[in-house]
């Protein structure tokens, strides 16, 4: 991670002393711990530490299905392999809840971006390869990508921990809250404003970005949210249940994974832990809707199709590209949101190049964070231009709300009716204009999830 051009550097801070490093362009501090955890507990923020605490390499991730049983992953994940993690020294541990903060050399409050990555809420990483705020921190922003817990780790719910705690499951969203309260309290220390944090997340993140925008409770926080391929009211079956609906499949998980009671499962190894989420895979076709969200009358004080209706008064930016799963869906829903809550809406249809893969789910994120030389992908003059409007338009966004400025196309708020006009990036160039459902509904139909 570290290059000629880097040097290492200290930084005191009011949990103690880091050592990060610093190039041209920012300093990083990676790997630094905001949490601890026991399994099957909600987290603890970690506010101090002894000596000189290194955060000049990544921190581990949270053990999650793909780094075990990587071999059975469906294709779509073997894709992803390539385009984000191939080549890159994964470790895992339960001790996860790291950050990796990127911030311009003269920081002195500065606008806040907190990061949270997709995976469907049973993987992800922080460190994957398009996360990489240098880019954004050359735009006088201070980037902060997070890990959280996913899978069973993340969301099992079980009566011993109602008991325990007077709520269940969501270990992996109060995570992210976790990570918000904790850079509130000390990003002051790296150069970022703790009054202006904005909140980003694509995928499952965005739904993520999302749930913490619907919860009252939450108000104060943060003042922005950008939400990238998941934003918007979701269908009837995918909404969180009620966490006690989903205990069932838990008591099923441990009957079929042969854990005799709570305190089996809770020190079972992990590889017991995820041969038992590939069993569960065969037993039950709904296992998916199990390892997320629920409503536990604390982060998700109620039902989010009712909720959605009342989401915190904050400045909303969304996306959402060509080949989006279910990409004609995610466009409506993200449309409706963005037209009832004054949000900026861009469609990204620039596609990928090097495949037929279209522009693929996620394929818009090295364009925001100026990544695509990390790629194997042949990007052109075109891709560059539109990722460094993109960066553009993000830095400003994070740092008033509003992401025009000068040299970039006009960006206009999401009205109208069901023709919503938003930002085009297209192959060609990038305006204000129709999103392109025929085109969606296409790729839906015939392109289906990217494959290797």
């Amino acid at each position: 991670m570290q290059t000629d051009a880097e040097k290492e550097i200290l930084l005191n801070t009011s949990c103690g002393t880091l050592r990060g490093t610093e190039n041209a362009r920012c300093r990083r501090y990676l790997g630094v711990p905001f949490a601890k955890a026991e399994r099957f507990a909600y987290a603890e923020t970690i506010d101090k530490w002894d000596g000189v605490l290194d955060a000049t390499k990544p921190g581990p991730a949270c053990p999650q299905n793909r780094a075990v049983h990587e071999h059975l992953e469906h294709p779509t994940r073997l894709f992803y392999k390539r385009e984000y993690r191939e080549g890159l020294g994964f470790t895992y541990d339960e001790d996860c809840l790291n950050l990796n903060i990127y911030a311009p050399k003269d920081a002195e409050r500065a606008p806040v971006i907190v990061y949270f990555y997709g995976g469907g809420f049973d993987s992800g990483i922080n460190w994957e390869s398009p996360f990489d705020g240098t880019a954004l921190a050359a735009r006088g922003i201070v980037t902060v990508f997070a890990n959280y817990r996913v899978g069973i780790l993340g969301y099992l719910c079980h009566e011993e921990l109602k008991a325990r705690y007077g709520r269940e499951g969501n270990f992996g969203l109060d995570d992210q809250l976790q990570a918000i309260r904790w850079v509130r309290a000390h990003i002051g220390d790296f150069g970022g404003d703790p009054d202006n944090i904005t909140l980003m997340g694509q995928s499952a993140g965005a739904i993520s970005v999302q749930y913490l925008c619907l919860n009252p409770r939450n108000e104060g926080l943060f003042r922005r949210a950008v939400m990238l391929s998941g934003a918007g009211l979701f269908p009837k079956f995918s909404l969180p249940k009620p966490a006690e609906e989903a205990r069932s499949y838990w008591l099923q998980f441990m009957e079929v994974g042969g854990f005799s009671d709570f305190d089996a499962l809770k020190n079972a190894s992990t590889d017991a832990l995820f041969d038992t989420v590939e069993k569960m895979k065969d037993v039950r076709k709904d296992a998916i809707y199990y390892t997320m969200p629920v409503i536990d009358g604390v982060l998700l004080p109620d039902a989010v199709d009712r909720l959605i209706r009342t989401p915190l008064r904050l400045d909303y930016l969304i996306g959402y590209t060509n080949n989006d799963m279910f990409a004609p869906v995610m466009a409506w829903i993200g449309n409706r949101y963005g037209r009832k809550n004054g949000a900026y809406v861009y469609y990204f249809d620039r596609n990928a190049p090097g495949d037929d893969n279209r522009a693929f789910h996620s394929s818009d994120l090295r364009y925001v964070f100026g990544t695509l030389e990390k790629s194997w992908r042949p990007y052109g003059d075109r891709d560059r231009e539109a990722s460094e409007q993109m960066l553009g338009y993000l830095a400003n966004f994070a740092k008033t709300g509003d992401p025009n400025g000068a040299g970039l196309p006009v960006w206009k708020k999401a009205g109208g009716g069901l023709r919503t006009r938003v930002l085009r990036i297209a192959s060609g160039r990038t305006g204000m204009e129709h999103a392109h459902y025929g085109t969606m509904l296409i790729n839906m139909l015939t392109k289906g999830d990217p494959k290797a």
